[in-house]
């Protein structure tokens, strides 16, 4: 099994496609919106990927957060709210800003179970600062940690009650960011103290049994390498002092915060200490520089890996998308007054 993540061209597999996955064997794949037509075309495209994986819970996650991250959109798909709502309705009522949450995330993940899709890279731990640059924003839960890791608790047990795994993004925190790792390479600056808030939620929940790392230097940790590929940051940060112990993905390899061409990217971010490498553009030349920089998946990620798919295997949903969503507006109505 190739430690990657792949993404996919287009609406279905094509021949080039099915001859490179049967090859390499990808752990997973990832699904964007150039992916997403309608309920039947996704079902097929996801039984596809099974079929050909000849693995019933190959992972096939999907960045469904609401508000401006969605691959599935509508008319198709129904919107869902930005994290921040939650945010401002934790001010008013956290008990019930909390049960919104739950239902919130199981709603979305009983939308992507109907399409195929297991897993959501979702939630964001991310603690959002003031003057950061607005990549996080309102995607964020919140700006005091015990508040994100309270609603991020609620969004991964949403997720489970719909049988979907999340992903806690992005280790160890991007909430102070002053540039979008999408198109450049951000630098922390904050002292190792001020740090510490950080990593609150992501301490609070590091049972979580998959997590995303983030393209962000973090002078106090490692000033030459972000944190995708420092060995020091995974393994004392993450690692240690976190004490995550899920399957660790990189950010996706094509951002360019990272440097490098495709081969050196992947096999850096498996030689610093990620289980997977996630690359996201379908692109079957970069695909192929993403293959060539690897061996084979460890022992340990592909334990992580097996742990994480069945800790949703025997889940069966005691309640359903309609009632999530009576729950959640009824419960968010408090914000209307």
């Amino acid at each position: 099994m190739l430690p990657a993540i792949l993404g996919i061209c287009g609406t279905t597999l094509s021949d080039e496609e099915r001859a490179f996955f049967r090859e390499v064997e990808p752990a997973g794949h990832i699904l964007f919106k150039r992916n997403c037509v309608d309920r039947a075309q996704m079902l097929a495209l996801t039984d596809d990927l099974r079929a050909l994986s000849g693995r019933e819970d190959v992972p096939i996650l999907i960045d469904q957060e609401g508000g401006r991250v969605a691959r599935m959109q509508p008319p198709e798909w129904p919107a869902f709210p930005k994290a921040e709502v939650f945010d401002h309705l934790y001010e008013v009522a956290p008990i019930t800003a909390i049960e919104a949450a739950r239902a919130n995330a199981a709603a979305i993940g009983f939308t992507l179970k109907e399409v195929g899709v297991n897993v959501d890279c979702l939630p964001l731990l991310d603690v959002r600062q003031p003057g950061a640059h607005d990549i996080i924003g309102d995607r964020a839960l919140g700006s005091d940690p015990m508040r994100v890791a309270a609603l991020g608790r609620a969004v991964l047990d949403g997720l489970r009650d719909a049988g979907v795994v999340g992903v806690v993004k992005h280790m160890p925190g991007h909430g102070r960011a002053l540039a979008d790792s999408h198109v450049e390479l951000p630098t922390v600056d904050a002292e190792a103290q001020a740090l510490e808030s950080d990593l609150v939620p992501f301490h609070s929940l590091n049972k979580a049994v998959m997590g995303m790392t983030a393209h962000v230097v973090y002078a106090a940790w490692d000033a030459a390498r972000c944190a995708s590929v420092s060995p020091k940051v995974i393994s004392e940060i993450i690692r240690g002092r976190i004490g995550f112990e899920g399957l660790l993905m990189s950010d996706d390899l094509g951002m360019q915060a990272l440097a490098g061409d495709f081969t050196t990217r992947a096999r850096d971010v498996v030689a610093a200490g990620c289980d997977v490498a996630l690359h996201c553009s379908g692109n079957m030349e970069e695909m192929a520089h993403v293959a060539a920089g690897l061996g084979e998946v460890t022992a340990e990620g592909r334990a992580r890996l097996e742990r994480a798919m069945a800790s949703v295997a025997e889940v069966t949903p005691v309640t359903d998308y309609a009632e999530c969503i009576e729950k959640r507006d009824a419960l968010l109505a408090v914000l209307r007054g």
